[in-house]
């Protein structure tokens, strides 16, 4: 049994369309989602968002972290900043990985090391999602 799956950020909606399952980084560890799972809203990590459509054909976008709002038939991503796993630049995401590595290693401060570790975490998943979906995309 399928359910609606809404993936929205700042930039405007980035999906709609119906699922069988949604699969997402929540702060927590890795979520899995089905028709008439039970309500919960969470924090989302940066990370890969999986959705298995009721075709069979599975779609893949990565989110730079926000809030998964899950009801029965419905599940809602409130995305700070998301992408298409084709817009996903492997070489980009390596750089930004290479730069946010570099700003922790110069950091100063306690203020800059808690803003150079959320940019590598950030750079990290982004790296990692580009890896991951370079071999579903061709």
């Amino acid at each position: 049994m399928a359910f609606h799956v809404d993936i929205v950020s700042a930039e405007g909606a980035i999906y709609s369309g119906e699922a069988n399952m949604v699969f997402a980084p929540a702060k927590m560890g890795e979520i899995g989602i089905a028709s008439r799972h039970a309500p919960l809203l969470t924090d989302l990590k940066p990370g890969s968002i999986r959705v298995e459509g009721e075709d069979g054909q599975e779609r893949f976008f990565y989110v730079t972290g926000g809030i998964i709002e899950v009801q029965p038939y419905l599940v809602t991503v409130l995305a700070d900043s998301a992408l298409h796993a084709d817009q996903l630049d492997e070489d980009a995401a390596l750089a930004a990985r290479e730069r946010a590595k570099a700003a922790l290693e110069g950091r100063r401060g306690e203020i800059d090391l808690e803003q150079a570790q959320a940019e590598l975490v950030e750079a990290e998943a982004r790296y990692r999602a580009a890896q991951q979906l370079k071999g579903k995309r061709g």
